[in-house]
């Protein structure tokens, strides 16, 4: 297996926990809907997630995502996150879930205020609706549920509940075990990225993967610590950071298929021995990456 263990290259993820971490510097109101509208008019796809089409989640994935806040992949799961609020307490950014097939949760959308949501619905893509509309989504509505709250400071405070910090990883996380590996000196604790603070816990893992290129912020310059990662997510991060190279061709799971941006990233990781995925023939691409997980993978990779 060839490593490089101080690879400077790493590409920018809107990723992915630092234990105990239960806020993260986000958006307004304001943004939020902002964000949320610049893609108005774009197609529903089936299984969609890209600006060429997206799906229910899709849509809402990509617009938590754009905000540094990781949603599950699908209606179903992320259901499963944040806290349950009642319809007559719907706030700007809850998302809120219909039963469309008859077979429980099967469409999400984004409350924006004033009775309306943004969502992506077949046929007309990214487009307003009104929550409580008698003729159709009125009566397929079946709840709320609350993962950022859009406060008085308009900061978007990630709850807790959404994620178990204490067993899914972060980018902190990643940025602290990575240091670690690598032997960084974690000594200085300034860095540029205007949410992560010199006297936060992990500054210092922060600022040394920095410095090497290995993590870099967003847009907007915030490094969200506090964002958790998939497993697909982790797999680029780890070949990069490492320098892993493919050592037998394509190793096939069935969530990463062949045209996937992670097949080669996931393919390089089996062919070292580093993963044998899920145990069912996939990988667990969308699923969030658990800390036990990210230190199996490092462990791995440095024998």
């Amino acid at each position: 297996m060839n490593k490089k263990w101080l690879l400077p290259i790493f590409a920018s993820f809107m990723l992915f926990s630092t234990t105990n971490i239960n806020t993260a510097e986000a958006a307004s109101k304001a943004d939020l809907t902002d964000t949320a509208s610049k893609y108005l008019g774009v197609p529903y796809k089936y299984g969609g997630t890209t600006t060429s089409g997206f799906d229910c989640s899709g849509f809402t994935s990509k617009v938590f995502s754009d905000l540094g806040i990781q949603l599950n992949r699908t209606s179903g799961s992320q259901y499963q996150q944040g806290t349950a609020v009642a319809k007559s307490d719907l706030q700007v950014g809850d998302l809120v879930f219909f039963n469309t097939s008859g077979s429980g949760i099967s469409h999400v959308g984004i409350y924006i205020g004033d009775g309306k949501m943004i969502h992506s619905q077949t046929g007309q893509g990214v487009s307003y609706s009104n929550v409580n509309d008698p003729y159709y989504w009125g009566d397929r509505y079946v709840g709320a549920k609350r993962v950022a709250t859009f406060d008085a400071q308009q900061q978007a405070e990630v709850k807790q509940a959404a994620i178990d910090f204490s067993v899914y990883a972060s980018r902190a996380e990643v940025a602290v075990q990575i240091a670690k590996a690598l032997n960084l000196d974690t000594s200085d604790t300034t860095t540029s990225f205007v949410d992560v603070k010199p006297t936060y816990a992990h500054a210092g893992a922060i600022a040394a993967v920095a410095k090497l290129g290995i993590f870099e912020g967003d847009a907007n310059g915030k490094f969200n610590p506090s964002s958790p990662i998939t497993r697909a997510q982790i797999a680029k991060v780890l070949v990069l950071a490492f320098g892993l190279e493919n050592n037998g061709g394509s190793v096939a799971f069935s969530d990463v298929p062949q045209k996937s941006w992670a097949n080669e990233y996931v393919s390089t990781l089996a062919s070292n021995g580093i993963t044998n995925g899920d145990g069912d023939g996939s990988f667990g691409s969308d699923e969030l990456l658990k800390i036990e997980q990210l230190k199996v993978f490092i462990e791995r990779i440095q024998q």
